[in-house]
C-alpha cells in the first residue's frame, strides 16, 4: 500500500476519491496572477501528484486567470479515467490581480465555459459555487439566484456535480434545497474551527468537507504547539495539520497545494502519518478545545 492509500477514500458526487488530493492554486503566479516563475516544474507536480495516486485535483479558471486549468491540461490531457477535476466559478480577476464578484448568469455561464475549454472538457466533473458576497469572509445572503444558474449548466449537461464554497451553514441548507450538493469547500483548519458542527452533519449526510488553508491562522504561540507535536513525532508542521484533518472527519478531503515536489512528496506523506491520542489532546487545545 502506498501512502496515499492510507488516508481513504470517500464519495465525491458519483466517483469514490481518495481523500489526499492536490490544490492547483500555487501553480499560478505571485498573488495567484500570471504564469509560474518554473513553467517545467509545475508540470512536473502535477505528474508526480497523479503518478504517486491523486485522483482528485481542485482548480479553477480564475487561478491565473485561466494560468493553472492550462498547465493542468498541458501536463495531464487525455485525462487517467479515474481523475476527478474540481473547479469554481464566482469570482473573476482585475487588471490590478483583485478578484472580483462574477455571479451574473452571463459571467457564470462563461466561467463555465472558460473552464471548460481551458481544460479541455466536454464536461466539468465538480464545480463549487465560491460565494463572493464578502470576498474575504463567509457572509450571510442568498444565494439562488446564482446557484440556478449552475443547476440550469448541470441540466444542460454541461456539469456533472455543484458544490458550494465560501459559504454559511445557512446558505449550505438553503443551497441543498435548490439543488444535490456533493460537497462544501470552507476555510478550516486546528485554529479556526466555526465549521465543526456543519462538518458533522454533513458526514452524517454523506457530503464531502474540503477545507483550505490548513496551516492558515496561526499566532506564533499556536504555531509553536503545532511545531512542537511535529518535532516529536519527526514529521512537518503541515504533515501534522493534515493528519488531524484526516483524522478530524471520514467525509475531509484535502487539497494541499505546491509548486515544489520536495513539498508534494512530503504533503503526501501525510496520510501515514499516526497521530497517537496525546498528540491529538495538544493539537486540539491550539482551538482552546478541551477534548471529552
Amino acid at each position: 500500500m502506498s501512502s496515499i492509500d492510507q488516508s481513504g477514500t470517500f464519495t465525491l458526487g458519483d466517483r469514490a476519491v481518495r481523500r489526499l488530493g492536490y490544490g492547483a492554486m500555487q501553480l499560478a503566479g505571485p498573488g495567484v496572477f500570471g504564469p509560474p516563475k518554473d513553467h517545467d516544474a509545475a508540470v512536473a507536480v502535477l505528474r508526480e501528484a497523479i503518478a504517486s495516486g491523486v485522483d482528485h485535483i481542485d482548480t479553477s479558471d480564475f487561478y491565473g486567470p485561466h494560468v493553472t486549468n492550462q498547465i493542468i491540461r498541458e501536463a495531464l490531457h487525455p485525462y487517467p479515467d479515474d481523475l476527478v477535476i474540481v473547479t469554481k466559478i464566482g469570482a473573476r480577476r482585475g487588471a490590478d490581480k483583485s478578484w472580483i464578484p462574477a455571479f451574473s448568469p452571463a459571467e457564470l455561464t462563461q466561467a463555465v465555459h472558460d473552464n471548460l475549454r481551458n481544460l479541455g472538457l466536454d464536461a466539468l466533473d465538480v464545480v463549487n459555487l465560491r460565494c463572493m458576497i464578502d470576498p474575504h469572509h463567509p457572509a450571510e445572503g442568498s444565494i439562488e439566484a446564482p446557484l440556478s444558474v449552475l443547476a440550469d449548466l448541470q441540466r444542460q449537461g454541461l456539469v456533472r456535480h455543484i458544490g458550494l464554497s465560501h459559504v454559511t451553514p445557512t446558505q449550505v441548507a438553503e443551497g441543498r434545497r435548490i439543488c444535490k450538493i456533493v460537497g462544501v469547500q470552507n476555510h478550516y483548519n486546528l485554529a479556526h474551527r466555526d465549521d465543526d458542527a456543519l462538518i458533522d452533519q454533513l458526514a452524517r449526510d454523506g457530503i464531502a468537507y474540503v477545507p483550505y488553508f490548513p496551516l492558515g491562522g496561526f499566532n506564533p504561540l499556536q504555531s509553536s504547539t503545532l511545531s512542537a507535536v511535529a518535532a516529536r513525532l519527526d514529521a512537518t508542521p503541515m504533515q501534522v495539520a493534515l493528519a488531524w484533518l484526516l483524522r478530524r472527519s471520514p467525509n475531509i478531503l484535502l487539497i494541499p497545494g505546491t509548486s515544489s515536489l520536495l513539498h508534494l512528496r512530503e504533503n503526501l506523506a501525510a496520510a501515514a502519518c499516526a497521530l497517537p491520542d496525546d498528540a491529538i489532546n495538544e493539537l486540539e487545545h491550539v482551538a482552546g478545545i478541551v477534548p471529552a
